[in-house]
Formats: structure tokens, sequence, C-alpha cells
């Protein structure tokens, strides 16, 4: 009987932590360089010598450049990593592949190469970034000389660099404001070398600044000076503040008496880390002093005067004491307000970022829903006088009622919602709403309201200041554990510009503030920023899904107004919410139609990009008796318009692919069919049909998800309008009788505005009432397009990025004189420094805005001819 012995694979043992993992375990056969046994044994030791380095290294090996490194380099790679190991330099780094092609040309060459603070913009982080390394390119040799790679060793020097470029920029600033001082202002390190002097070092001892800085003090003064010195210093850093008076011999050769003082410079820690020395010219002063003494002496009839005099003299002093002990705080105070501003700065546009995250998804998840949805409904009468089955469905339906109401959420803070607002009297609102507070919180919390006698009417959609109201009385609840006392008050309020100042996101005026407060357990300071951002909560695990708060704050910002909360642990919580007060008297409910769901025999046209939900509309309007035809796009529906098939109602997506957008669409469809409907559908309200988080006026909207019931009533609805219409219409010429009005004159508009979607809707309100519209972007483009263009109007924004909209009306109004102009903002504070001849509208503005403007410009022009 015979054995065989088997000898085990031989394993390299590469160490290197996670990238020597990967290397192990990587398929390398799939690479020019084969398996990993097959590489050469420099190679091998190479690659072990480079990952077991703290040092960011990367290796460009053979012809094809193919990329190791270690974990060092991890950070340099950015999100190249991991696809950058084992990928060719070219492919990995194609936006600096023209420096790496001439660097891998000359390694391969055999020369040696070294890069300090080379500056590089690379694409690592998804946006093109510039950063600083210190690069190290040394080549790597077989044992028969030839160059098999190139090693790189890099260090990142961005933070340094930027750090030194600070530092110098500080000391640029302290530089310029020491040399206005009639004084020699030095900073002396612990080694005491000189890392700051102003350009009075020139008039005392003859050299510039440049000369004295990282210098020695020895290196400057008179050595004889210097050994008188010491003992002071000696002092001066062990913290004390000395003041000495001495003679110094100047750069013009004269000795000077003159006052010196060293201050000790202490950092956040308590530590010393260098002196100031300040010296004061006392010839200088007393012969101030005596030449003001004598002119006190000859001009004694102006006593008063020079008291004066004397006072703002010593007023100087006293600031430039004050200067000299606290100018570090000074500088301090202003870094940290800087820092302040920064952080402020970065959680608004995380909280943009998270807006507009929210939205997209909220957007796609109702169109997901409303596919559910409409297929449950339709399923409901399938499985009719089922009893299990038709629970096993409502209970589905509620599930999409839920997550209907979750993407709601999302999209009030994201401010994407489309908002119905109304005029409306929140005390009114809050007193009928106490029966459903008092359900909804439970019998354990005693509930106060507070109306404010004169309250003013406030601008704010119903529903939404319902949800809020409900939203902020429940959380109320959670955090008083169902026990305690809940107060609702209602009252006016004025924000003045010192407020606004300090807060982000507030305009000054006049509010209308409801603020709910409880007595529950409070919320802890370090938390309190937070309980805005979706998703954030207090409550346990499975308690809450953290967007009641951003659904109001999302909801009060999107209409103008402005929320705050003050909260302390174990007393309570207040949340104020000002909403804009409005000037128009209140608007009458409507009611609302609650009757059972009909159908009907019209046709409709449903336009819908998503097949899913397009199946189940088309198949829900069928089953209501309505003739459907249905199209994937716009530019599929006006075929179908254009053949000449008599449409009642145009149902259509706001948002899908193609150049023709859903509002052309039913601009051509009303064009070549006056008397279509339509309505629109939406899961995403940032579209041509909401502006300012409004509808436009005249628009139907049905919001997606939607029930079968909603889908029903509002088809009706419009269906309704449209035939009321009609009919007066088509009453008898003796009855009614209908004149076209007289078409404006057509004039030839220039539209300057940089949002893109803006500027489009605009133009296409003014190519409706008549006008030839010439489209620009910046001011820089509507100048150009000025020179080229006859213009009789021009409509610029005020804010535009590259000019203010004032300065570029000036410049195109010195070419073309006498050219009415019409400005546009978004805040009527923006309004100061125009014109008295020029016309403002505020955003957001409609069609008949912007004709009342183009009408008064007529008028001027008129009266002025």
């Amino acid at each position: 009987m015979t054995s065989t012995i088997q000898t085990p694979r031989k394993v390299w043992p590469i160490g290197g932590g996670e990238t020597g993992e990967l290397i192990r375990h990587m398929d390398w056969s799939k690479t020019a360089l084969g398996p990993m046994e097959q590489w050469p044994q420099h190679l091998r030791i190479k690659v072990n010598s480079i990952v077991n380095s703290p040092i960011p290294q990367v290796l460009m090996w053979g012809p094809d450049h193919i990329m190791l490194y270690n974990d060092g380099y991890v950070e340099i790679a950015g999100g190249y990593h991991p696809a950058a190991l084992g990928g060719r330099v070219p492919d990995i780094w194609p936006e600096i592949w023209d420096w790496n092609r001439a660097i891998l040309e000359a390694g391969f060459r055999g020369e040696v190469q070294s890069f300090r603070d080379q500056p590089m913009v690379l694409g690592r982080a998804g946006v093109p970034e510039t950063v600083i390394f210190d690069l190290f390119y040394t080549p790597i040799y077989d044992e028969d000389g030839n160059v098999d790679g190139v090693l790189c060793t890099v260090l990142e020097n961005t933070a340094k660099f930027q750090a030194q470029k600070d530092l110098a920029e500080s000391r640029s600033e302290l530089a310029r404001l020491t040399s206005a001082l009639p004084i020699l202002v030095g900073f002396l390190d612990n080694e005491r070398i000189y890392r700051f002097a102003n350009d009075a070092y020139v008039e005392w001892f003859g050299l510039e600044p440049s000369q004295v800085i990282g210098r020695h003090v020895a290196e400057i003064i008179n050595p004889d000076y210097y050994e008188g010195r010491k003992p002071f210093l000696t002092r001066a850093y062990a913290g004390e503040t000395v003041i000495s008076d001495t003679v110094i011999r100047r750069a013009d050769g004269q000795p000077r008496h003159a006052e010196v003082r060293y201050t000790p410079r202490r950092t956040d820690e308590g530590d010393i880390d260098g002196i100031y020395v300040l010296i004061i010219d006392i010839e200088a002063r007393k012969q101030l002093e005596k030449a003001q003494l004598e002119a006190q002496q000859q001009l004694s009839q102006h006593a008063a005067d020079l008291e004066q005099q004397v006072r703002h003299r010593r007023r100087a002093e006293d600031q430039l004491r004050q200067l000299n002990e606290n100018l570090e705080a000074r500088v301090a105070a202003e870094i940290a307000e800087r820092r302040q501003a920064e952080l402020k700065l970065q959680h608004s546009q995380k909280m943009e970022t998270i807006g507009k995250l929210t939205g997209g998804v909220a957007h796609d998840f109702n169109n997901l829903l409303q596919v559910v949805a409409g297929n449950l409904q339709l399923l409901m009468k399938d499985v009719s006088g089922n009893e299990r089955a038709e629970r096993r469905v409502s209970n589905a339906l509620a599930g999409v009622s839920r997550g209907a109401k979750l993407a709601s959420q999302l999209l009030a803070f994201g401010r994407r919602q489309a908002l119905h607002p109304k005029v409306i009297n929140v005390g009114r609102f809050v007193r009928d709403m106490d029966d459903m507070l008092r359900r909804s919180i439970g019998d354990g919390v005693e509930i106060e309201t507070v109306i404010a006698g004169g309250l003013w009417n406030c601008l704010a959609d119903p529903t939404q200041v319902e949800n809020a109201i409900l939203n902020l009385a429940i959380n109320a609840r959670d955090a008083m554990d169902g026990q305690g006392k809940l107060t609702v008050e209602v009252g006016n309020a004025y924000l003045d510009d010192d407020y606004a100042t300090k807060h982000d996101e507030v305009a000054p005026g006049q509010y209308v503030v409801l603020s709910v407060s409880d007595t529950g357990s409070g919320i802890a300071p370090e938390i309190l920023e937070q309980v805005f951002e979706p998703f954030f909560s207090t409550k346990a695990e499975g308690k809450g899904t953290g967007l009641g708060l951003s659904m109001v704050f999302g909801f009060v910002k999107q209409s103008g107004g402005h929320v705050k909360i003050y909260s302390e642990v174990g007393h309570g919580t207040t949340v104020k919410m000002y909403l804009p007060r409005a000037h128009a008297t209140e608007d009458r409910e409507v009611a609302i139609q609650s009757g059972p769901v009909v159908g009907g025999n019209e046709t409709i046209l449903v336009v819908e990009d998503d097949d899913e939900v397009r199946d189940t509309v088309v198949e829900t309007l069928s089953d209501l008796g309505y003739k459907v035809l249905k199209a994937p796009n716009a530019e599929a529906a006006l075929i179908i318009v254009e053949a000449g098939m008599a449409i009642d109602l145009l149902f259509t997506d706001v948002v899908m692919p193609g150049k023709l957008k859903s509002t052309e669409l039913a601009k051509k469809a009303r064009e070549r069919q006056p008397d279509i409907a339509v309505l629109y559908t939406s899961g995403y309200t940032e579209n041509s049909i909401v502006h300012g988080g409004r509808l436009d006026a005249g628009v139907e909207l049905l919001s997606k998800p939607y029930p079968r019931e909603a889908l029903a009533r509002k088809v009706r609805h419009v269906l309704a309008n449209r035939s009321q219409r009609m009919s007066r219409i088509e009453e008898p010429a003796a009855t009614v009788r209908v004149v076209a009005p007289a078409r404006a004159e057509q004039l030839r508009i220039l539209l300057v505005e940089d949002d893109s979607l803006i500027r489009m809707n605009t133009a296409e309100m003014l190519e409706d009432l008549g006008h030839k519209v010439h489209q620009a972007g910046s001011a820089a483009e509507a100048v150009a397009l000025a020179d080229r263009q006859p213009v009789d109007v021009l409509i610029a924004d005020i804010g535009l990025p590259d000019m203010p909209g004032v300065e570029m009306a000036a410049r195109i109004a010195a070419k073309i004189p006498n050219l009415p102009v019409i400005f546009a903002s978004g805040h009527d504070e923006n309004s100061a420094g125009l014109s008295d001849d020029a016309v403002l509208i505020t955003k957001p503005y409609g069609s008949s805005d912007l004709d009342q403007a183009l009408s008064l410009i007529r008028q001027r022009r008129s009266l002025s001819h």
C-alpha cells in the first residue's frame, strides 16, 4: 500500500490591513499582472513593503500602469477606492492623466522626481476639488536593471496649505491694523524668533518687516542692548506684563527715549506661546503734549474747544490702550463669529439637501402608491362578497393611506407640497378644532385655548394648519405621558429687523403667531437644533416616525413664515408658528362634495409615462363608464388630439420625458379643441404648474396617490365646470353678448431671469399675451442681446448671479434711451434704491400681473407722447 504526500500550496504572507486583505483575495488573473503566484519576487517584496508602510504610497506597475497601494493611500483615492486597486492609472485618474503620463514616462526612463506643494484638481469626491500634494516618484528596477514600475509617495498638504494661507491673511490684516498706529509692534515666539513685525521697524531699526520675521531678536537689536533686555523678556515669558523706559538708538542714528512693553500671549489652554513687543516714542509723545500746552496758552479764548480736543485725545489713548489689551480677544471673537456663520451655512445646506432628497423620494413613492392603490380598489370589486378577501384588501388600502401620509410629510418638509392658501382667522380655526383635539389627546390632558382680541387674518393652507396643530398636540401629549396641560394661544406679532438679522430665512413684518405649549419632559439643549430634521425623534424606537415637527417646519417655511421652539428639561416645550398676516377678508368655506361616486360617458385622454399607473387609471375610468384614450407622453397625446377626435377632458401627468411639456400640451390641445377641460396629476410639486409652493391660478391638480373616489369626484368637478362655462358661451345672443377684447400692440420684450423654470414660464405667459420675447439667463447675455435685437421693454430679476439687475438695466438703458424697465423680485424690500419710473412686480406673479405692468408702461408712454 502506497501513500501520496501532498505539499500545501505556499500562501504569500502579505500584511497591510484592509488593502493587504483586498490584495490577497483579489482575482489578479483578470488583470495584466496575472495570478499572484506568478508575480516576480521583486514585485512581491515591494508590494509587501508598501502595504505595511504607514505613509500613503501607490505603485504603478508595468506598461498598463496597474495600481497597487496601501491603507494610507485609500484616503487619497477617496471615492475611486476600491475600484482603483488593480485599475489602470488613466482609467482611475482621467482628470490628471496628462500630468501622470509625463511623470510615468520620466519614471520608466529611470528619473527620480519630487514635487512640493503641487496643486491638482481631482474628482475623487464626485465634484472637482483643488488639493495640494507633496509627491515623490521612484523607479522600481528588476534584477537586470530594467524599470518595471514607478512608486509614488504622497503627502496631502491641503489642510496645512489652507491653514498657512489663512494665517498669512490674518497676519496681513494684523500688520495693516498695527501699522496705522504710532507704535512699533512685534511678536516673538517661545524661541525668541520674530513671527510678526509691523512697518514701524523701518523707522526704528531700518529693517523691513520681511527682514525681521524669522530671525532671532538678538540679530535685530544691538547685542549689548539685548543683554540688558534679557531679564525683562524672562519675566514676560513667565507670564508678567513688563513695562520699562529705555533709550534706543533709531535707524537715523538718533537716540530716542522710549517706553517698551512686553505682553505675554496665552493659548486657549492657558499656556504662553510668545510675547508681544510694543515700543512707544516718549519724546514724540512729550512734544505732542508740549505743543498742546502751548496751543492752550496761546488760544486761551478757545478753552472750551481745547478741552474738547483733550477729551478726544484721551479717548483715542483709551482706545489705543484697549486695542493693545484686547487685540487677541477681538481676533478670537471674529474667528468664533466666522465659525458660527460657517456652521449656520452648513446646516442650511444640509437641510436644503435633505429637502431635495426627501422630495424626490416622495415623488417616486407616490407613483408606486398610485399603482398599488388603484389596483387594490379595482380588486375590491372583484372580491366583493368574500369577507376575508375584502378585509385583506381593506387592510392593504389602509397601508397605502399611511404611506401616502408619510409621502405627504416628506413633501411638506422638503417645501414641495402644492399649497392651497386661503385667508383664514386662526382663532376661529382653533376654536373649531376643540373637539378634535380633545378626542386626539385624551381626557388626561387639560386643554386651554387663549385667543387674543383684534386678531389679524393670515394667509395659509387651512388643511396644513390643521395638520400642524394636530401634530404639535400629539407630540405634546406624548411628552406629558398623557397627563398634563396643553395651551394653544393665538395672537398678533411683529418681527423687527433685529430679530430677522439673527434668524435664518425670516422677513421682518407682521405675523399671526400660533403657540402650542405643554408641561412635559422638555428637550435637552444639545438636541434642540435637530428636532426639525426628518426622522429625528426623541421618542422611543417604534413610537414615532420623526416627521411631525419636520412637516410643521416645512409647511410654515413654504408659507413664508417662521418657526421657533423653546424648551426646558423638566418644564415643558413651546412651539411658535409665525404665519404671514393677510389684509384681505376671510375666505368663505365651500362645501365639499360627499355624495355617492358617479361616473359619466365623456371621452377622457389619459397621458401618463408610467405604464402601471396609466393602466390602472384607464381601467378605473373605464369602470366608471368613461370612454378612455391613452398616451405614454405629450407628443403621442398631441397626435391623438390632432386626429380630430372630440375629447372632453385631458388628464395628464405634469412631469414626463420628452421635449413637449404637459403645460405646452394643454395649450396646444385648447388651441385645437377650445372646449377641452384639463386636469393635472403629480406626486411632486417642483414643476411648471406650481410656483412659490402654490398652484397657478385656474389650474386643477389631483395629487398622487389618489383613491378611486377622489379621482371620480375630481373628474366630475372639472367636467361640471367645463359644462357651466360652455353653457354660458352658448346662450342666445339676445341674452349674452360676447365681445372679444382688443388685442394690445405686440411688444418686443427682453426677459432676464437666471432661474430657467421661471424664465420659461414667464416667457410663455408673455407670448400668450401676444408679445415677442427674447430670453437671457444672465446680465452679460442680456447686454449682448440688447446690442443685436430691437427691444421695447426690459423685464429683469433684481438678483442676478453676475451683476445686480439695476446695474444691468442702467447699462442697457445707456444704449437704448427711455427704455421702460419692469423689475421682478421675491422680496418687497429689494425695491429699495429703484428709480421712481421703474415698475416692480413681486414673485410669485401671474399673467395678469405682467399684463398690468405692461399696461402701466403703455399709459406712461402715451402720456409722454
